[in-house]
């Protein structure tokens, strides 16, 4: 199958899927495009195992896809610029010290939690992983996607302060996690981890990255401010998501850092100074469908993805004890920065618990698990991210509003 052919397929099943959902069910887009594509692919599944139907097609089809090389390397450049881009950077700037807390620390104590934890739980119900894979498992599970909630906190009267640190987390968190799971793969690989590895690694992607980012953002502002045509503007955004993050490869460092930072830059300085009212609310539109779009192709390729699982023996039970050990551990690892930060003690009561709630595991940690190298433990780990990710999305995903409506009327 084609490039063409791919995009088109999955073209098709978003947008019939987004069309049944809006008419018929109403729930969240991308929660029900997922929803959607999950029942259908166990339906046939199903079918396909009773003798009803070959599921051959499906699965060579989703077999053939490669999920991690298109959300790392294609969609989450993407996402990230867009969801940067509407980013109120003075308050995100009011509030830097728990969301870099929530993107840093956060993501490491989740990882040590749920490592140890899972190891010594899988342990006891004879699913022995080694540590280090434990510690790999942890890293990809860390960072939160609340792309499929935000709609959902803003329509529930979240309070701004909230939203900003909830949304500045998870742009950061997610480039955090993807460089801590490059440094746990290599000790997977058998590679001394040195503290100058560490420090180095560290040197090259993340400050690497927000230093590219600066850098791309400001060619980007100073090219913006020389024209006043939406068309081109809206080419140049274009251009620092594709070039600017395809680059990074080439530079090695983290994509996902800089797109966030060229973002905030294009959003906040570019939007003021470089772009006409027309340009502005062009700008908006466009990146609003490319960010919808793209969250519609991730889920529905997320429900698809059931059809190539591989559920060994022991899975499903692990899969239940993985989901409140990550619960817990998300909550031990927000209340610190909740309660260390003047920024943070400021959030409403019940923070802790709606940060927890509200940060659901998407597309990346379904990524990083696909990307592990191929191992005896490889495809469990996989599964049970897979079920993780869909408690993530359907359980909290449709809960969120009234567990958080609640914690607020509390206040």
């Amino acid at each position: 199958m084609t490039i063409f052919e791919l995009i088109a397929v999955l073209t098709t099943l978003a947008a019939c899927f987004a069309w049944a959902n809006y008419r018929f069910i109403r729930l969240p887009m991308t929660i029900g495009l997922m929803i959607l594509a999950l029942v259908g692919s166990l339906a046939l599944v199903l079918a396909g195992r009773l003798g009803f139907a070959p599921i051959e097609d499906l699965t060579g089809f989703v077999a053939n896809i490669n999920f991690d090389g298109a959300v790392l390397n294609g969609m989450l450049g993407a996402l990230l610029f867009a969801g940067a881009l509407h980013v109120d950077l003075d308050r995100l700037l009011a509030h830097r010290g728990v969301i870099l807390a929530l993107a840093t620390f956060s993501v490491l104590l989740t990882t040590a939690i749920v490592a140890t934890g899972g190891y010594y739980l899988f342990a006891a119900i004879g699913l022995t992983v080694p540590f280090a894979w434990m510690l790999a498992f942890g890293a990809l599970i860390a960072p939160t996607d609340p792309i499929a909630v935000g709609a959902i906190l803003r329509k529930v009267g979240v309070p701004k302060e909230l939203e900003t640190t909830i949304t500045g987390e998870s742009l950061f968190n997610d480039g955090v996690g993807v460089v801590l799971f490059i440094l746990l793969i290599e000790l997977l690989a058998g590679e001394a981890i040195t503290p100058a590895v560490v420090g180095k690694l560290i040197a090259i992607e993340v400050v690497g990255g927000l230093l590219y980012g600066l850098l791309i953002g400001w060619i980007a502002f100073r090219m913006l401010r020389a024209v006043d045509n939406y068309q081109v503007e809206i080419l140049l955004t274009l251009a620092i998501v594709t070039g600017g993050y395809a680059f990074a490869h080439v530079l090695h460092v983290s994509g996902p850092l800089a797109m966030v930072v060229a973002g905030l830059m294009t959003g906040s300085a570019g939007r003021t100074f470089a772009m006409s009212e027309t340009t502005r609310h062009r700008l908006d539109e466009f990146w609003e469908l490319v960010d919808e779009f793209l969250n519609a192709v991730l889920f529905v390729l997320i429900g698809l993805e059931v059809v190539i699982l591989d559920i060994a023996p022991g899975v499903p039970l692990a899969a239940a004890l993985a989901i409140p050990l990550v619960l817990a551990a998300r909550y031990l690892s927000v209340l610190v920065p909740v309660a260390m930060f003047p920024s943070g003690r400021a959030l409403p009561k019940g923070a802790a618990t709606i940060l927890t709630w509200s940060g659901l595991r998407g597309g990346i940690s379904v990524a990083l698990a696909l990307s592990l190298p191929p191992s005896l433990y490889r495809d469990k780990l996989i599964a049970i991210t897979y079920v993780i990710v869909c408690f993530s999305i359907i359980v909290q995903g449709l809960t969120v509003g009234p567990v958080t409506a609640r914690l607020l009327a509390e206040k």
